[in-house]
């Protein structure tokens, strides 16, 4: 028999927020800021930033140190990769994050009913800063943020240390993200339902691991499919 759902989790980035100018276009300007030739692109970094999260002290020294990695990679010195890490957060900097359409809504409503938490891969001053930007700040009773209070998604424990200090469990619980490799799979390792929201148009037809529920818009959980 299906246990009753009593909480509901959500990832951040590209979930309930996003920011206003696209990360390739951060990183070209940051190479020029810096003024030295692309020589990788922001895939690269996606690809391996979740690498350097239990090393670094700050968002600051993770982009440093993978932004080094990277260039040296390419064949250049790492003094290079370290000076667009530089240049990168000054322009990040001046570029807002924004709700995705229904965010607050959606997180609102649902509050209403379940006891909400937050499981977000990324150091906890720049997080929260994005909850404080899009007026969700005070919404969530537990952030965990993956990678600082606990290995990164899609490793279970961050999603464990969530149901731990809601007093809940994963049969009881449902987690809501963009990313099949982090949140889907992070959310089967640890037991919990998932719904997937793609970040993108391009989805597989079957995808894996395979979500309990998949949406085209975060809006649609103003009726939940669990």
């Amino acid at each position: 028999m299906t246990e009753t759902i009593e909480t509901v989790c959500f990832d951040l980035d590209d979930t309930l927020c996003t920011y206003s100018r696209g990360g390739d276009e951060v990183l070209a300007a940051a190479f020029d800021r810096a003024g030295v030739s692309q020589c990788w692109d922001i895939d690269a970094y996606y690809d391996r930033y979740r690498d350097y999260l239990g090393d670094s002290t700050d968002i600051r020294d993770l982009r440093r140190r993978c932004f080094g990695d990277l260039t040296v990679a390419a064949g250049e010195d790492r003094a290079i990769g370290e000076a667009v890490a530089d240049a990168f957060a000054e322009v990040r900097a001046q570029e807002s994050v924004e709700p995705l359409p229904g965010a607050r809504r959606v997180v609102d409503q649902l509050g209403e009913e379940y006891r909400l938490g937050l499981i977000t891969n990324g150091p906890p001053g720049m997080q929260r800063t994005k909850l404080e930007a899009i007026g969700l700040a005070d919404r969530f009773e537990t952030i965990v943020c993956a990678g600082y209070d606990a290995p990164a998604k899609p490793s279970a424990e961050p999603f464990d240390l969530a149901l731990e200090r809601l007093e809940s469990t994963p049969d009881r619980a449902v987690y809501v993200g963009n990313s099949l490799a982090s949140d889907v799979a992070g959310a089967s390792a640890a037991g919990l339902r998932s719904v997937w929201i793609p970040a993108t148009d391009s989805v597989p037809e079957k995808p894996t691991p395979a979500p309990e529920h998949t949406l085209e818009s975060l809006e649609e959980l103003v009726t939940p499919p669990w």
